[in-house]
């Protein structure tokens, strides 16, 4: 059976260093692109007081087997003390899409390829 695909969700204040970080991302083949949406609004609570702050939000597409491999490297590189970084199953979509998905992306026990 092919191996699941999923979508994983990072927000962060500065758009292009989110641009940067999908860029790692792809160049490391632990995803197959990242759609990015800016500015979305963002309200939370952190040490205590509520905030209201534009952000951007981009959608990452890999395997469910990757996911641990991406949530690492995105707190590696995020600036937040805590990021966004959510993942969400994908329940169906063009097979061709979801091949390509798996086409693009390494591995979940390959070795990361140096860019």
């Amino acid at each position: 059976m092919d191996e699941e695909c999923c979508e994983i969700v990072i927000t962060d204040a500065d758009p292009e260093r989110l641009v940067a970080l999908t860029r790692t991302l792809v160049e490391e083949r632990l995803v197959a692109c990242g759609q990015q949406v800016a500015p979305i609004r963002s309200i939370y609570r952190w040490d205590g007081a509520v905030h209201d702050e534009p952000e951007a939000r981009v959608a990452l597409h890999t395997r469910r087997s990757l996911v641990d491999a991406v949530v690492a490297r995105a707190i590696e590189l995020h600036a937040y003390d805590v990021p966004c970084v959510l993942a969400l199953p994908v329940v169906g979509g063009n097979p061709a899409y979801l091949r390509w998905i798996r086409e693009e992306t390494r591995a979940a026990d390959a070795a990361p390829h140096s860019g």
